[in-house]
């Protein structure tokens, strides 16, 4: 779609220019237009790492699993989610294993998300497998 919309501004910027349009005033226009076609937006990331018991079953871990992969479908102001296992061979992971990755477009949708009934559901079957928690979240420059 930006592709297509890119291609009609530069025909659109020939066809002034064929006419005796000011090319400058054209340009200007084209690539403030383009800035704003091609520009990423802001974008909200959430980042939760998990670290579970000693003893924790496989089954119940995909419990966990699937429960927070629920979510997006449940909870609208989700963007954007992936989530995966450690695999890094640095050995740094001070036993964390899990990593969920979750995009919001504003503070006001997370702000949604945190108390959302949902996710308070999916803490219950969260907490009694979990040893600790990590959570970080930044604006994507």
């Amino acid at each position: 779609m930006k592709k297509q919309l890119l291609f009609t501004l530069l025909g659109f910027a020939f066809v002034l220019n064929s006419c005796g349009t000011d090319t400058e005033t054209t340009k200007e226009t084209i690539a403030a237009t383009v800035e704003k076609v091609t520009a990423p937006a802001k974008q909200l990331r959430h980042v939760v790492l998990f670290k579970f018991k000693e003893g924790t079953t496989k089954e119940a871990i995909q419990q966990v699993e699937a429960a927070f992969t629920a979510l997006p479908n449940k909870i609208p102001e989700i963007k954007g989610y992936e989530w995966g296992t450690n695999n890094s061979p640095e050995g740094l992971d001070k036993g964390f294993t899990h990593c969920f990755f979750l995009t919001f477009d504003s503070e006001e949708g997370r702000a949604v998300y945190l108390p959302h009934p949902d996710h308070k559901a999916f803490g219950a079957v969260l907490t009694p497998h979990l040893d600790d928690v990590l959570v970080l979240d930044y604006w994507v420059q």
